[in-house]
């Protein structure tokens, strides 16, 4: 009798138990869920509001591509123009002072740079990082030391370097010096150094060459941040401005940068409209190459800041 009554006895007693448990895990997800959504509500508003902030100067500069010049600086500000121009793209783009040509010489100058730039920073990295060879330590240091020296105190030694070698007034005066930069070594350095060294040994244990191993196991996985330094290098060819203004004199050759500022009226004073349409066209190229390559960039940022 005892046996028998033993099973009712408990078996309630445990079946409670055990919702209680699962009411008390599901309170606590319940609870969690809401936190988490607090968390990012709390930290979504605020970047979203960043976010509209610095978006606010381009959709001045768009507006104000699409306004006729009196009306670029009438107080109080019209974001939405009363009489939209869009002569003002047809101007920039097929009119006398057209900007075609520039955004031409920017695209070759951009993928020159970026390849150059990729091809010395990826082998010269692996370099540093991987072979082993007298001095290399003393090398690297002191190739970063060229780091600490103002771009500015070289102009003039590149500009007679250049002059007496014939480049002067040419594209690739300002190709070759940004094929090499220390910041890419760098940053190739670091990542290859963070690789790990037994996938080089088993290589070379079959028979690999030390091209092989760079190619086939150390690049690919290098992508990320491969990505992340062609963004950087376009970026800084395209936006370059200082460098063209020395190098070049021919209008012929002139990059964007140095076309945007044609725009000019009798008096010397920039056109807004005509300006603005410029600068919009402009930045369109870097807005593709870093949606092509967003995902890989935010990657190459992701790890680089884990590591």
């Amino acid at each position: 009798m005892t046996d028998t009554l033993q099973p009712n006895l408990t078996g309630p007693t445990s079946n409670s138990g055990v919702e209680g448990a699962r009411s008390d895990i599901a309170s606590r997800q319940a609870l969690h869920r809401r936190r988490r959504r607090v968390r990012r509500w709390a930290w979504g508003v605020p970047l979203w509001l960043l976010a509209v902030l610095f978006l606010l100067p381009f959709a001045w500069m768009i507006s104000t591509s699409l306004k006729p010049d009196a009306e670029a600086f009438s107080v109080p500000m019209r974001w939405i123009p009363e009489d939209f121009r869009w002569e003002n793209y047809s101007e920039v783009l097929f009119g006398e002072g057209s900007i075609l040509p520039a955004f031409g010489n920017s695209v070759f100058v951009a993928l020159f740079r970026v390849v150059g730039e990729l091809a010395t920073a990826t082998l010269a990295g692996y370099a540093f990082a991987k072979l082993r060879f007298r001095g290399r330590n003393l090398v690297f240091i002191a190739y970063l030391a060229t780091s600490l020296i103002p771009a500015q105190l070289l102009l003039v030694p590149r500009f007679v370097y250049f002059q007496q070698l014939g480049l002067y007034d040419s594209l690739w005066a300002l190709i070759l010096p940004g094929m090499f930069t220390v910041l890419g070594t760098f940053l190739m350095r670091q990542f290859f150094v963070s690789q790990p060294g037994e996938f080089a040994e088993a290589a070379r244990i079959d028979g690999a060459n030390e091209l092989q191993i760079f190619f086939r196991i150390y690049l690919p996985g290098a992508m990320p941040m491969v990505s992340a330094l062609a963004i950087l290098t376009f970026v800084w060819s395209w936006n370059d401005y200082e460098t063209p203004l020395v190098f070049l004199s021919t209008p012929e050759n002139y990059t964007l940068p140095l076309a945007l500022t044609n725009f000019t009226d009798e008096t010397g004073a920039i056109i807004p409209g005509i300006s603005m349409a410029a600068a919009v066209i402009s930045i369109i190229p870097i807005l593709v190459v870093f949606l092509i390559f967003q995902r890989r960039f935010v990657q190459a940022l992701t790890e680089s800041a884990l590591k």
